[in-house]
C-alpha cells in the first residue's frame, strides 16, 4: 500500500509539473498576435524575398514570400522585430500596438555582409579571405567611357588600365600585378554572368557590379586561364518582384585632340630659307595637322526595361552608339540588345534563367591610321593640298605621302557580329543544396573590306592601278558547366561544399583574299576577280582552320566559425588540347585562412576599430599556349623551296614547327598576406597586400640546331619570372551630414619584376637575353632588352652624354669612356630607364550636396620612363624634305645637332604624370517633381581633363604595353593616334 501510495504522489508530482510546462504555452497561445507586413528596398521600392523577420529575444521567426510579404505570430503588442537580409542594413521596429508593418530596408554597400562574386558563387565580404576587389555601379566612372574597364579605372589597387589610343575602335589595355609570360597571355579573363566574354560584350550601362580576384587563392578555381587574374562582370537583373520600371540615359560628347604637336609654320619656313637653311618654299600656308583632325560629335543612348513578378521577371536593354574619332572619316557604331529571364517553379526549387546578348560593331572609314597621321607631321606646311588641276598633291621623296590623299581614296569597311545565348538551371532539392547546370554558345564574326582608289598612291606612285581585299572569320565557342553547391550551418559551424565540371571548345576560322590592277575603282571590294594580278599570279589568298578543347574538374570548401576563423581551399584538375600529349592534364591548388580579429573577447573594449581581418593565401594558377598545334609538328607548301621538275615548277614541302610531347603548362605560384580594417563605426575601411608569384615553365620559342631538329625553332617550357609587390586601398567616410556628403578612396600599388630563368635542361638551351621594340626605318633598330636576373621593361640604348662641335652625338662606351657615336658598337649599348611604372595610385572623391552630386577622379603613375619617339624623329633637321618640330633648332648640351637619326638615350624621358581624369557634375531632379518620372538627373563630365607631367611628348600614357609592346613598354611611337579629351552632357530618366 505504501508503494503504491509513493507511486501516485510521483504521479502527482509528475502531472503538476506537466500542467505548469505546458501553462506558457497555453498562455502564449491565448495572448499570441499575428503580425502581417512586406518589406522593400528603400532604394527603388522593389519588394524582398527571403528577409528573415525575428521576434527579437526569442526564436520565433518567419521570412518573407516571392511577394516580399510575412506573416508572424508574436507574444505581446509591444515585441520588437528584428529584420535582417543578406546585403542591408540590419532594421529593428517596435510594434507599439500595430498589426501591419511595412518596412524598407536600407543596402549596406559597404558593410561586411556586402556580397562579393566570386568563382562559381558568391561570399559574404566578411568572410572572404583572398584578395578579391568590388566596385559597384555607384561607383563607377561617370560620363562618356570606352568599356568596362574604364568603369574602374583607378579605382582597383594593383589593376593597371590606360587607354592609349584616341581610336573610336580601340579598347582599354589592362594589366593585373605586372607581366607574368612571355609567349602567354597576360590579360585578365573576363567572365560575363559567368561566361567567358570581353570587356566590350555588354554596354557599361548595363553593368551592375565588377569584381577583380587578383591573388592565385581566388583564380585558381579557373586553372589556366586565371594567372593574369580574373575579371568577373555581372550584368543588371531584375532580382524579384517588382512594378514595371524603364530607365533611359543618353550623352552626347564632343572630343579634342589632348596635346598637339608644335611643328614649324610655314612662317618658321621661311625665316629658316631667309637665315640660309636648305628648305623648300611652295607657296602656300597649311596646317595638315588641322586638315586631318575634326571636333567629332559623338551620342549614346540606353534604355532598360525591367519588370514582372517574383516568379517570373525580365530584364532587356537596348544601346546604341556612335562615336566619332578626332581624324576624318573614322568612327564606329555598334548595337547591342540583351534580354533576360528568369522563371521559379515548384515553389522556388527550380529557378531558371535564359540569356541572350547580340552585338553589332561596324565602322565604315578611309585611311585616317597612325601613318596618315606622320605623314600630317612631316609635310612640308608651305606646300598644297590640290594641284591645279584638282589632283592631291603628291611629291617624289621617299615615305612622303599626302594624308589627305591616303584618308580620302581609302575606304576599310568592318562590321563585326556576336550572337550570345546563355542558359541556365539551378535546382534546390532540399533547403541546402543547390544543383546547376550552365550552358552558354557564343558565335561571332568579323567581316573586312579594304580598297584604294586610283588617285591613292598606290597608283599614283606605286602603279597598282586600284588594289582591293576582302577577308571574314568565324569563331564558335562552347561551354558547358555543372556545379552543386552545399551549403549547411551547425552551431557555430558554417561550411559551404562547391564541386563542378568544365568543359570549353572554340573553333576558329578564317579567310582573305587580295587583288589589284583594276579597269575601275568603281567595285572597291565587290568584284575581286578583276583585278589582273590575279591572272598574272599575283592576287593573294589565304585560309586558315582551328579548334580547342578544355575541361576541368573542381571543388571548393569553405569554413568558419561563429565567422571569427576562416578557410578556404579548392583545386581544379583541368586537361587541354593545346599541349603535348604528355602533359595535357594538370592540376591547380588553392588555400586560404583568415582571422576575424575583432570578433575576439579582449578586442570588445577597443572600439575605434569596428573590423580587423588578417588573412593569408597561396594559389596555383596556369598560364594556356596563345594558339593550338604548338606542340605538333608543322609543313609548308612554298615556292621558294621548290624545285624544277619534268618542266614544271614543284612546291616544295617544308618543316615549319617541331613536335614536342611535352609542352606543358606555365605555373604561377603566388602567396599574398594582407589585411582587411574598418575603424570608427567602418567611417574608414580599407586592405593592405602583399604578394609574391614566381612563374615557371615559361613558353618560350627557342633558336634548335637544324639537324637534328627539322625546323630552325621550336617552342618550348624553360625558365622563370618573378613579381612581386604591395597593394593598398583606403576608403573613408569624410563627411556624412545631411547638408553635405563626402567619400574618398585611395587606391597605391607597388610591382617589381624580374626574369628569372631562361633555360631548357631537357633541350640543352639556354638564352642569357632576348630583345624587344623597334624603332622602325630609318634607324633600325631594337629599343628594350629582357636580360636574365634583370627587369622586364629596360630600355637598352647607346648613352648620350653630349654633341661635339660638329654637332654629332657623343656616347658612353662600354668602360665609360665618351666617344663620338660614329666610333660606337653594339656592345656599347646600356640598361637606361625602364617603361613600367614601379608606383600606381588614385585618388577618387564623390559629393552629395542636396540634390547635386560631384565625381572628382585622380590618377597617376610614377618611377617610369618613355621614349619620346616624336622628339627622336623631328626634334632633328637632318632630313630638310621633311617637317620637324619647333624644337629642333634649340641648342643640345649647347650645340646645334647636324647628325642622322639615331636611337640615344637623349630621347627617354621621365614618364611621371598625374591626371585629373574625370570630372562628372549632376543633379536629380526631386523626386515626384514630374508625374510619372521617379528619377530624372542631368549631368556634365569631363574626361582626360589635364595632365601634370614633365614629359614633353603628347601624353605619357599613350603608350602600349600588351600585345606586340609586352615587353618593349614604355614608347609613344610616332605613328600613334593621339589620346583625346572628352567633354560629355548625358540625361538619365526612370519611368
Amino acid at each position: 500500500m505504501k508503494a503504491k501510495n509513493e507511486c501516485y504522489k510521483h504521479r502527482s508530482n509528475g502531472l503538476w509539473f506537466l500542467l505548469l510546462f505546458l501553462l506558457p504555452c497555453q498562455l502564449y497561445a491565448q495572448n499570441a498576435i499575428t503580425i502581417k507586413g512586406t518589406v522593400y528596398d528603400s532604394a527603388d521600392g522593389t519588394t524582398l524575398v527571403g528577409v528573415s523577420v525575428n521576434e527579437k529575444g526569442t526564436t520565433n521567426a518567419s521570412s518573407t514570400d516571392n511577394k516580399g510579404s510575412f506573416i508572424l505570430k508574436v507574444s505581446n503588442a509591444n515585441a520588437r522585430l528584428v529584420f535582417s537580409y543578406l546585403g542591408y542594413k540590419l532594421q529593428e521596429v517596435s510594434l507599439n500596438g500595430q498589426n501591419t508593418v511595412n518596412v524598407k530596408l536600407e543596402p549596406e554597400s559597404r558593410g561586411l555582409n556586402e556580397v562579393v562574386v566570386v568563382g562559381y558563387g558568391t561570399q559574404k565580404r566578411g568572410e572572404v579571405t583572398s584578395s578579391i576587389a568590388t566596385v559597384k555601379s555607384e561607383d563607377f566612372t561617370k560620363g562618356a567611357v570606352r568599356d568596362a574597364a574604364q568603369l574602374v579605372q583607378g579605382k582597383v589597387a594593383g589593376l593597371r588600365i590606360t587607354t592609349p589610343s584616341g581610336d573610336p575602335t580601340a579598347s582599354t589595355q589592362i594589366n593585373l600585378r605586372g607581366l607574368n609570360s612571355i609567349n602567354g597571355s597576360s590579360e585578365p579573363l573576363v567572365l560575363v554572368d559567368g561566361i567567358p566574354g570581353s570587356l566590350n560584350t555588354v554596354s557599361p550601362e548595363d553593368i551592375e557590379s565588377i569584381d577583380v580576384l587578383k591573388d592565385g587563392s581566388a583564380a585558381a578555381i579557373y586553372g589556366t586561364r586565371a594567372t593574369g587574374g580574373v575579371i568577373l562582370i555581372t550584368t543588371r537583373k531584375n532580382r524579384g518582384k517588382s512594378k514595371a520600371t524603364i530607365e533611359y540615359t543618353n550623352y552626347v560628347n564632343v572630343q579634342k585632340i589632348a596635346r598637339r604637336p608644335e611643328l614649324m609654320t610655314a612662317d618658321d619656313y621661311r625665316r629658316l630659307i631667309a637665315e640660309g637653311k636648305n628648305y623648300t618654299d611652295f607657296g602656300s600656308n597649311t596646317d595638315w595637322l588641322d586638315e586631318i583632325l575634326q571636333n567629332p560629335v559623338s551620342q549614346n543612348h540606353n534604355i532598360s526595361f525591367f519588370g514582372g513578378t517574383g516568379t517570373t521577371n525580365l530584364t532587356g536593354s537596348v544601346n546604341y552608339r556612335n562615336w566619332e574619332g578626332i581624324f576624318l572619316r573614322t568612327g564606329q557604331e555598334r548595337l547591342t540588345i540583351r534580354a533576360d529571364l528568369n522563371h521559379a517553379m515548384f515553389d522556388d526549387k527550380l529557378k531558371t534563367n535564359i540569356q541572350v546578348i547580340n552585338r553589332t560593331t561596324s565602322s565604315t572609314q578611309g585611311g585616317a591610321d597612325g601613318y596618315a597621321y606622320r605623314q600630317a607631321m612631316i609635310r612640308n606646311p608651305t606646300d598644297r593640298i590640290l594641284t591645279e588641276d584638282g589632283k592631291w598633291q603628291e611629291r617624289a621623296v621617299y615615305f612622303y605621302d599626302n594624308p589627305l590623299s591616303r584618308i580620302n581614296e581609302a575606304t576599310n569597311d568592318n562590321t563585326f557580329r556576336e550572337m550570345r545565348v546563355s542558359g541556365s538551371l539551378d535546382y534546390r532539392p532540399i533547403k541546402d543544396l543547390s544543383l546547376k547546370i550552365l550552358a552558354s554558345n557564343v558565335q561571332n564574326n568579323n567581316l573586312n573590306g579594304n580598297s584604294t582608289t586610283f588617285d591613292h598612291v598606290n597608283t599614283t606612285k606605286s602603279q597598282l592601278n586600284g588594289t582591293a581585299s576582302r577577308s571574314t572569320y568565324s569563331n564558335k565557342e562552347n561551354l558547358i558547366e555543372l556545379t552543386a553547391n552545399y551549403v549547411k550551418s551547425i552551431n557555430n559551424h558554417n561550411f559551404t561544399l562547391l564541386g563542378g565540371y568544365s568543359w570549353q571548345d572554340a573553333t576558329f576560322e578564317n579567310f582573305s583574299a587580295y587583288n589589284f590592277d583594276f579597269p575601275t575603282d568603281a567595285y572597291t571590294w565587290n568584284q575581286l576577280e578583276a583585278g589582273s594580278a590575279l591572272k598574272r599570279g599575283l592576287a593573294e589568298m589565304t585560309s586558315f582552320k582551328s579548334k580547342w578543347q578544355l575541361a576541368g574538374f573542381f571543388g571548393r570548401l569553405t569554413y568558419n566559425w561563429d565567422e571569427k576563423y576562416l578557410f578556404m581551399a579548392s583545386v581544379r584538375r583541368e586537361g587541354s588540347s593545346k599541349f603535348g600529349v604528355n602533359n595535357q592534364w594538370g592540376t591547380f591548388p588553392a588555400a586560404s585562412i583568415g582571422w576575424r580579429v575583432n570578433k575576439e573577447n579582449f578586442m570588445r573594449d577597443i572600439a575605434v576599430v569596428s573590423d580587423l581581418k588578417l588573412r593569408a593565401g597561396y594559389g596555383v594558377t596556369g598560364t594556356i599556349a596563345n594558339e593550338p598545334y604548338m606542340s605538333q609538328s608543322s609543313y609548308d607548301f612554298t615556292y621558294n623551296e621548290g624545285a624544277f621538275i619534268n618542266g614544271k615548277w614543284v612546291q616544295g614541302f617544308v618543316p615549319t614547327r617541331n613536335f614536342n610531347p611535352d609542352l606543358r603548362w606555365e605555373k604561377k605560384k603566388e602567396y599574398n598576406v594582407g589585411v582587411d580594417f574598418g575603424l570608427f563605426e567602418s567611417r574608414i575601411t580599407g586592405s593592405l597586400d602583399y604578394y609574391t608569384r614566381n612563374v615557371e615553365d615559361l613558353l618560350y620559342n627557342f633558336p634548335v640546331p637544324v639537324p637534328p631538329y627539322l625546323a630552325g625553332n621550336m617552342f618550348l617550357n624553360a625558365g622563370a619570372m618573378k613579381n612581386s609587390g604591395f597593394e593598398a586601398l583606403l576608403n573613408i567616410k569624410a563627411v556624412d551630414s545631411k547638408l553635405l556628403k563626402w567619400n574618398t578612396n585611395i587606391t597605391y600599388s607597388t610591382n617589381k619584376n624580374k626574369l628569372v630563368d631562361l633555360s631548357n635542361k631537357q633541350f640543352d638551351v639556354t638564352t642569357e637575353f632576348f630583345d624587344a621594340g623597334y624603332t622602325g626605318e630609318p634607324i633600325q633598330s631594337s629599343t628594350h632588352r629582357v636580360k636574365v636576373g634583370g627587369p622586364i621593361g629596360q630600355f637598352f640604348v647607346l648613352k648620350s652624354v653630349g654633341v661635339d662641335d660638329n654637332g654629332k652625338w657623343l656616347v658612353e662606351n662600354k668602360d665609360g669612356q665618351v666617344i663620338p657615336i660614329a666610333e660606337s658598337t653594339a656592345e656599347d649599348r646600356q640598361y637606361y630607364g625602364n617603361g613600367i611604372p614601379k608606383y600606381l595610385m588614385g585618388w577618387n572623391n564623390s559629393f552629395q550636396i542636396k540634390n547635386f552630386d560631384l565625381q572628382v577622379n585622380i590618377r597617376g603613375a610614377f618611377g617610369h620612363d618613355v621614349l619620346n619617339m616624336q622628339r627622336m624623329y623631328y626634334e632633328n633637321p637632318v632630313n630638310k624634305a621633311y617637317n620637324v618640330l619647333k624644337t629642333a633648332y634649340d641648342p643640345v648640351y649647347g650645340k646645334q645637332l647636324n647628325t642622322d637619326l639615331v636611337y640615344v638615350s637623349h630621347y627617354i624621358e621621365k614618364g611621371d604624370y598625374i591626371k585629373i581624369d574625370n570630372i562628372t557634375l549632376g543633379y536629380t531632379l526631386p523626386k515626384d517633381f514630374i508625374k510619372k518620372i521617379s528619377n530624372l538627373r542631368i549631368y556634365v563630365s569631363g574626361l582626360n581633363l589635364f595632365t601634370i607631367t614633365k614629359y614633353k611628348g603628347l601624353d605619357p600614357e599613350g603608350v602600349s604595353y600588351s600585345g606586340d609592346f609586352t615587353f618593349a613598354p614604355g614608347i609613344e611611337h610616332r605613328d600613334t593616334y593621339p589620346t583625346t579629351r572628352t567633354f560629355t552632357a548625358g540625361l538619365n530618366v526612370s519611368f
